[in-house]
């Protein structure tokens, strides 16, 4: 009797996730938004790399652990744009890019030195589903932050040990792949991921 065949063919999404959803198909509580409301994904599926509830952006979905893997790793570039709370300055911009303490969950932690730019306008991006504040309450400058690291809230930490907390915060760029283009829950099935 010839052996059942158990390859199985994996599968790979992009997602740009919306504000107001966790990045898991299982909530603890009932009034959390969770991304198998957003599309109807295979068994075995997660996400690759989490955006918080308040985050926006590109987040890869797969149900292969090696592929996750690789995503993840240090070696491939997180890009995001992060809507900060007055006018940042070359000080501050130098200072994200140079690396600096943060507090993670447990202890403080160094940040790599990491690319950094002030954006001269504002991103075409989906428009969020909750209002970010207007120019009345004061300015706000965009900033292009790339990683390749990912701690908890690390960009958001960043920025405010710099003085300037961010107000939104989309993950854009993954490597090769791009959120450009992409609407607000939008879901897209991909043959593989593009890391670079």
């Amino acid at each position: 009797m010839r052996p059942k065949n158990t390859f199985r063919m994996h599968r790979h999404f992009i997602l740009f996730k919306p504000y107001g959803y966790v990045s898991q198909f299982i909530s603890e509580t009932s009034k959390k938004k969770v991304l198998g409301e957003l599309y109807d994904f295979p068994a075995g599926t997660m996400a690759i790399g989490r955006l918080d509830e308040d985050s926006e952006g590109l987040l890869p979905l797969t149900t292969d652990g090696k592929t996750s893997e690789l995503v993840r790793s240090s070696k491939v570039e997180k890009e995001y744009y992060a809507q900060v709370d007055g006018l940042i300055t070359e000080e501050a911009l130098q200072q994200l890019g140079q690396g600096l303490q943060i507090r993670t969950e447990k202890e403080w932690h160094q940040t790599r030195p990491c690319k950094v730019y002030r954006l001269a306008t504002a991103p075409a991006l989906p428009e969020r589903a909750k209002r970010i504040r207007d120019e009345r309450h004061g300015p706000t400058s965009w900033v292009s932050i790339t990683l390749t690291e990912g701690k908890f809230r690390q960009v958001r930490k960043m920025t405010a040990a710099v003085g300037f907390p961010t107000l939104r915060l989309v993950r854009v760029r993954i490597g090769n792949m791009s959120a450009f283009e992409m609407a607000a829950g939008e879901v897209r099935e991909v043959g593989g991921f593009d890391v670079g």
